[in-house]
């Protein structure tokens, strides 16, 4: 999941300090290459749309599949990654965790905003070189269907990490005054010279490099504010290059291997599916159903929160854009009746843990790429975790609205609630439309999003007639941005997890794992309470590119279905994600509701304990997860 706010201590935007006035000519080269890169990240993001739809057509309905469809989608894929992790970059939306830095005043928050930005100049300047050499060497390697040199696809990594370069060296000295953004760059210039210098020390200290560089580096980057994506890229380079022998194009490789995997491009396309439903009134559609069904009882409103981000996770796979679906449609109701701000902030992250786990969850597809799990399973799987979690929350709502005064509340009429049904039937068959098409094979989990999208669009040109051109392009780059972050961060945490797994921490792990006392439970106690902690620091998306290849074969070796396993883990990290002080979740839906985060914080304990009873339930009875499989 990603979040863009600017509530502190929130993953997102940086402050820029107060500087005398904008340099003219460097804004009007930030304009210029932002529509440079811009433009063909939208349009990338909809020839994805297209290629993958024709693949879907001509395989299901003309029985002659294109060969060479997924390998133009590979190939545009990496292209639509690298030129989204410039757009974010540009626009501050990569994903950093705040809640150390949100504390300090604006002047300190400002400067430690500038040496994040220097740091990502350095890793980007030492990742330059290595990735044209890997860009080299993949010309000599022929694709399969389309039979042109490699080099096409892999061309994305050097000329999309050298504009990354440009942006990040403009937007330190856009944001900074001079003597700022001169001193940030010459504080990490600074550490970075103590660390090379210390080479030869670190050659000699083994697997305490380990601790040094992936546990007080990282965590000390993550802390400070630097871009996660970054801070896992800058610690691997360093082990890398300082610690071993290993040419650190490696580095690169791995990153490329990381975000190639074509079942990722099921990312850009919910996301795109989430911003869609929104637009196009299907996520309003159900929530009004919802609300005339149920708005009459007491916290029946809280109950329909529930529900609608239940049924749009379904349909977006994106946390963001699930609460900005149905936040605006329910809390101005919710209000009137006496509704604490708090309180709905607090049941809004709630419901935002809860649904980790309903397809298609963009960390359930993370975990099926990064583990090889089924992804059709997974998909299943996570249907009937999501409504026990759920039955927690709505427990812990009818205790708390017992004694709601409803007296001014009116009950929907049969008639009423007969045609919110007849509006809602469009909406409510997405999520139908979506799993059907998984299971019965008409497409693949990647490729059912394009289904999606052209369900979504024609549902919201002629039935719901709400839908807005000029808000098209804004959509695809917007797209493109948040899935740039996220792709970035994965390509940054497979060059991290496969250093580990070269230093043998991965065996010493394991071995460790299966050692506990206690076997399966043990194992599922201890995962959980990891993840948790994980989702709050990391966030789900990285945690398991980095522990899943590790964990789920030791879960299976232990007697753990593995997706049974998938299940509690992804509920883990959600309750990590959501929980303050950390969890960046909490901060994004504090900014959606447009709710002081400090208002929320007792409120949400309470729903932190259902989610954690709830996910306790889903470990204890395997049947919740694997029964339907």
């Amino acid at each position: 999941m990603h979040i863009s706010t600017e509530e502190p201590g929130a993953a997102g935007t940086m402050d820029p300090p107060g500087r005398a006035s904008p340099i003219a000519w460097l804004e009007t080269l930030n304009k210029a290459l932002a529509t440079l890169v811009e433009v063909p990240a939208a349009l990338l993001v909809l020839a994805e749309v297209v290629v993958l739809l024709m693949g879907v057509t001509s395989r299901y309905v003309l029985h002659e599949p294109l060969v060479w469809s997924d390998e133009l989608a590979s190939i545009l894929f990496l292209w639509l990654a690298m030129l989204g992790s410039i757009v974010a970059l540009q626009r501050g939306e990569h994903m950093r965790m705040t809640a150390i830095v949100g504390k300090l005043d604006a002047r300190r928050r400002a400067f430690l905003d500038l040496v994040a930005i220097a740091a990502a100049v350095a890793f980007l300047a030492f990742i330059l070189h290595p990735s044209y050499e890997f860009a080299q060497d993949e010309v000599f390697v022929t694709t399969p269907a389309m039979g042109i040199p490699n080099s096409w696809r892999a061309a994305a990594l050097p000329i999309g990490l050298g504009l990354m370069l440009l942006v990040a060296v403009m937007q330190i000295f856009r944001l900074g005054r001079m003597k700022d953004a001169l001193l940030a760059l010459g504080l990490v210039g600074l550490v970075i010279g103590a660390l090379a210098l210390a080479g030869p020390l670190f050659m000699s200290l083994g697997n305490w490099n380990l601790f040094l560089f992936f546990v007080l580096g990282v965590g000390a980057m993550v802390l400070l504010g630097l871009p996660i994506a970054f801070s896992f890229g800058l610690a691997t380079f360093g082990y890398i290059a300082l610690t071993t022998t290993t040419p650190t194009v490696v580095v690169v490789g791995r990153m490329d291997e990381g975000m190639s995997h074509l079942i990722l491009l099921a990312v850009p396309l919910f996301v795109l599916l989430g911003l869609l439903i929104e637009m196009t009134g299907i996520a309003r559609a159900m929530v009004n159903f919802l609300a005339s069904l149920l708005g009459h009882v007491r916290g029946g409103l809280s109950y329909v929160l529930i529900g609608a981000m239940y049924l749009v996770s379904g349909i977006s796979g994106s946390k963001a854009a699930d609460m900005a679906a149905v936040a605006p449609a329910l809390f101005p109701e919710m209000r009137k009746r006496g509704a604490k701000p708090g309180d709905l902030v607090a049941l809004l992250s709630a419901t935002g843990a809860q649904t980790e786990t309903i397809p298609p969850s963009l960390v359930l597809i993370t975990i099926g790429s990064a583990t090889g799990v089924s992804i059709a399973a997974l998909f299943t799987g996570g249907l009937m975790p999501g409504v026990v979690v759920g039955v927690t929350l709505a427990a812990l709502v009818w205790w708390r609205y017992r004694r709601e005064d409803l007296s001014g509340v009116r009950k929907a009429s049969g008639r009423e609630i007969a045609k919110s049904f007849l509006i809602s039937i469009p909406a409510l068959a997405l999520p139908v439309v979506i799993r059907a098409a998984v299971v019965e094979g008409v497409a693949t989990a990647t490729e059912v999003s394009t289904i999606g999208i052209l369900y979504a669009v024609v549902a919201g040109l002629l039935v719901y007639r709400q839908f807005d051109w000029k808000r098209v392009y804004p959509m695809l780059v917007s797209t493109a941005s948040l899935s740039g972050s996220i792709l970035f961060i994965i390509g940054a945490a497979t060059g991290m997890a496969w250093a580990l797994t070269q230093s043998g921490f991965s065996t010493a792990l394991a071995d460790a794992m299966k050692a506990l006392p206690g076997g399966a439970v043990t194992f599922m106690a201890v995962s959980v309470v990891a993840f948790i902690i994980l989702g709050s620091v990391l966030e789900g998306i990285p945690a398991i590119v980095l522990l899943g290849p590790l964990l789920f074969p030791i879960a299976r070796q232990v007697g753990i279905h593995e997706v049974h396993y998938a299940m509690v883990v992804t509920l883990a990290m959600g309750i990590g994600l959501f929980a303050p002080p950390f969890g960046v979740g909490y901060y994004a839906a504090c900014a959606i509701s447009r709710i002081h985060p400090n208002e929320g914080m007792k409120p949400i304990v309470g729903y932190m304990v259902a989610l954690f009873l709830g996910t306790v339930l889903v470990a204890a009875v395997p049947w919740i997860s694997i029964g339907f499989l």
